[in-house]
């Protein structure tokens, strides 16, 4: 994680409420930004915003649904009164980004109810990322993207009960894993994986989206563009080798936790490295064919694994650190 800055006061002029204001509401605007970028870790609100602008161009309703269930959360956690440094970097913005993007696609982002469950589950994931915390906190473990697959699953799960939130025709970032094809792989869906990897953290296939995603972490710091072209060369590798279907894998639905892991592993958890890279590889892998297991067990609500791969492989790798020599924790 990078630096934070610290928060100046001062006073304004007599009457100077507008001036007061404007400063406010953009360092209101930063924290939202840094909430989507704390999704892969980044502190950044300049790859927040390439971050958002990825999301846009993936369709309005994604960009939306992004800043919707950063903003609420961000808000929450003040109402809460959580520790303000912790806000500031994003840290209680990114799992409600990504609770109300789950939303958008797997209950159709144009119904009301959508943006009402969104917002809740938003809300819902600042409370228990405070819970995951502190229940974490004495092992040296974060709670990392656990609390959006608590509440993604929940909503997934008890949605077909509500005829309000379940809609046919799911967005095509919710596609399940097939179960048969071929497994050989074509040029178009070896780089399209690649950048579909990325995308596919906030759930969207599109290589083109996926770059502008990958442009965002080169502009957050080169070691976190390295470390994602790394993890999502990994994970494309590893279901290739296992022989998952080319479809699955173009699609990136098989290696975007091995991007997740990497970064985790190497570079903001872990101290960068030779061994550093390695072992974040090791666990890529892990997630990859972790992913097809996780989704078969879900399969009865969607058969979407979520970042469940990424949480599980981490938080093991993590706990392991201790005892490796030749790692350490940052």
């Amino acid at each position: 994680m990078g630096r934070m800055g610290q928060r100046k006061g001062g006073g304004g002029p007599p009457g100077g409420a507008p001036v007061a204001a404007r400063p406010i509401s953009v360092k209101l605007v930063v924290e939202v930004l840094r909430g989507v970028a704390q999704v892969d870790f980044m502190p950044s609100a300049v790859c927040g915003l390439f971050f958002v602008a990825a999301l846009f161009a993936a369709g309005r309703q994604y960009g939306l649904y992004g800043l919707l269930g950063s903003a609420v959360s961000t808000a929450v956690a003040y109402g809460l009164g959580l520790r303000r440094d912790t806000v500031e970097a994003g840290l209680t913005g990114y799992n409600g980004c990504l609770v109300a993007l789950g939303c958008a696609v797997f209950l159709g982002p144009g119904h009301p109810a959508t943006v009402v469950v969104a917002v809740l589950g938003a809300a819902v994931a600042v409370v228990v990322t405070a819970g995951l915390g502190a229940l974490l906190e004495g092992r040296g473990l974060p709670a990392l993207t656990a609390p959006f697959c608590l509440v993604a699953t929940a909503v997934t799960a008890a949605a077909p009960g509500f005829r309000r939130l379940w809609h046919e025709g799911p967005g095509p970032a919710a596609l399940p894993v097939p179960t048969a094809g071929g497994t050989g792989l074509s040029w178009e869906q070896l780089w399209h994986g690649f950048f579909a990897n990325i995308g596919q953290i906030f759930f969207l296939p599109q290589g083109y989206v996926g770059l502008l995603f990958l442009a965002g972490l080169f502009a957050a710091g080169r070691l976190a563009g390295l470390m994602a072209c790394v993890g999502s060369a990994t994970g494309l590798l590893t279901a290739w080798a296992f022989g998952a279907p080319a479809e699955a894998v173009g699609q990136g639905l098989l290696g975007y936790s091995g991007v997740l892991v990497v970064l985790a592993l190497c570079g903001v958890f872990v101290a960068p490295g030779g061994w550093s890279a390695a072992y974040a590889a090791l666990g890529a892998a892990s997630a990859t064919v972790l992913t097809p297991a996780l989704g078969a067990i879900t399969a009865p609500f969607g058969g979407h694994a979520f970042t469940w791969p990424f949480v599980l492989t981490t938080m093991l790798f993590l706990a392991a650190v201790p005892v490796i020599p030749r790692l350490r924790r940052v």
